[in-house]
């Protein structure tokens, strides 16, 4: 079925590609953008053309969210990949890269095969797998890099789980880039991270949590560098959420690594006292920071020594999280509450609204070798009409999820999402 063309006027275009944000007008056409008026309008348009006014409300690319978990295969109570395509369609995210920690783990082509076709079937946003670096993401053996990344997964990692022995790791690197494939990992020393609920420190003393001191992430952070330059091989830093860590990274950058850094929203926006009176919902991997620490992050994200930006959605319905603390499983829902709470630090002026749609869009999409993530003649027509200023409180309850852990329940955010394409089709109206 053929979409009708479509002509957005009079809307802010916010570009970070190109580096433009003003004035302008866009069409779209058989899925892509088939024209771009910057500072002005179109011209008269032809009468088959559906004309959506924006009245000068900002469209932006699509977000690339790069670390998404779901339920599916193995868990869809917690999530499935139409459930989690909705919430996304629904928070202005049109590409999503799934974690492969699922059951059975997405370690093998035939599984990375059978995610692209659920996602073809669902219809709404690009979904693309990520595959398990070691079978059964257990750390020991290699998984089929090679073949996984002939079958369409973006990158390869395991997840939440660090990978601990270095020869391991080393051959994991080594052989991706003979494939060259990106390699993700967390940087967590396991031992010092065992049984943590929290960051040590006096707040976690105070509430008798088991805790894991922030050098964990440094420590393994300089292994996996010294690493990436024994073996040349692209590293994507899975969530850097410590001061400490972010001195090795900028030590390594500034050595020429080919490293990139993420970080999540969460992180970016909580600190350790948000867990308040042991609120579950606020129980994430890695556990939230301190406020030195969150400061860091922010500043690192300004200055673009943190390059991406990630949801770190990770759904668990409401018997894994209404639990004593340390018991209760980690993660929170972000797809829908991604742009919201980023637009905060352009709402706080902390940093500026094109690198921080940078961060959630052409930024990754480079990354990862997609076409999205821009706004320019013959690029997907991947895009969000937003209204940066309206007032959004978050309610879990209503969120599209169908687990509804998110610790920005009650929060009041600026930043209304009022449509979302991917490829010229409308998948979400506010």
């Amino acid at each position: 079925m053929s979409v009708r063309p479509t002509a957005f006027t009079n809307v802010r275009i916010v570009d970070p590609a190109s580096g433009y944000d003003g004035p302008g007008a866009v069409i779209v056409t058989e899925g892509v953008i088939a024209d771009v008026a910057r500072g002005g309008g179109l011209g008269a348009l032809s009468p088959d053309i559906q004309v959506i006014d924006g009245a000068g409300q900002a469209l932006l690319p699509g977000l690339v969210d790069i670390r998404v978990k779901t339920g599916e295969p193995g868990a869809e109570t917690k999530e499935t990949l139409k459930s989690a395509a909705l919430a996304a369609a629904a928070g202005g995210v049109t590409s999503i890269v799934l974690q492969p920690d699922t059951d059975p783990v997405i370690d093998e082509a035939s599984v990375v095969d059978f995610i692209l076709r659920r996602a073809r079937d669902i219809k709404l946003v690009n979904v693309y797998p990520a595959g398990a670096a070691t079978r059964g993401a257990a750390g020991q053996r290699m998984a089929e890099i090679g073949l996984m990344a002939e079958a369409g997964c973006l990158y390869i990692t395991d997840a939440d789980r660090p990978i601990v022995d270095s020869r391991v790791f080393r051959r994991v690197l080594s052989y991706a880039k003979s494939f060259g494939v990106l390699v993700a990992h967390r940087p967590a020393d396991p031992w010092l991270s065992a049984g943590a609920a929290a960051s040590e420190g006096e707040f976690a003393g105070r509430m008798g949590l088991p805790s894991v001191p922030a050098i964990a992430e440094k420590i393994m952070l300089e292994r996996d560098l010294a690493l990436v330059e024994l073996t040349g091989a692209r590293l994507i830093v899975d969530q850097v959420t410590t001061a400490a860590a972010l001195e090795s990274l900028k030590r390594g950058l500034d050595r020429g690594l080919p490293v990139v850094a993420t970080t999540s929203i969460n992180h970016l926006s909580f600190n350790e006292i948000d867990i308040g009176d042991y609120r579950t919902f606020c129980k994430v991997e890695p556990p939230l920071r301190s406020e030195d620490d969150r400061q860091a992050v922010i500043e690192a994200v300004a200055s673009g020594l943190i390059q991406i930006v990630v949801s770190a959605h990770a759904p668990a319905p409401a018997e894994d999280k209404r639990l004593p603390y340390d018991e209760a499983a980690p993660g929170a829902v972000g797809l829908q509450t991604l742009l919201p709470a980023l637009l905060a630090f352009h709402h706080e002026g902390r940093i500026p609204l094109i690198d921080l749609i940078r961060a959630v869009t052409s930024a990754p999409a480079d990354l990862l070798g997609l076409a999205a993530g821009r706004i320019a003649k013959g690029a997907p027509a991947d895009l969000v009409l937003c209204d940066l200023s309206a007032p959004v409180i978050i309610d879990a309850d209503k969120l599209i999820s169908k687990s509804k852990n998110s610790p920005f329940d009650g929060r009041r955010l600026q930043g209304q999402v009022l449509r979302t394409l991917v490829d010229g089709r409308t998948v979400y109206q506010a």
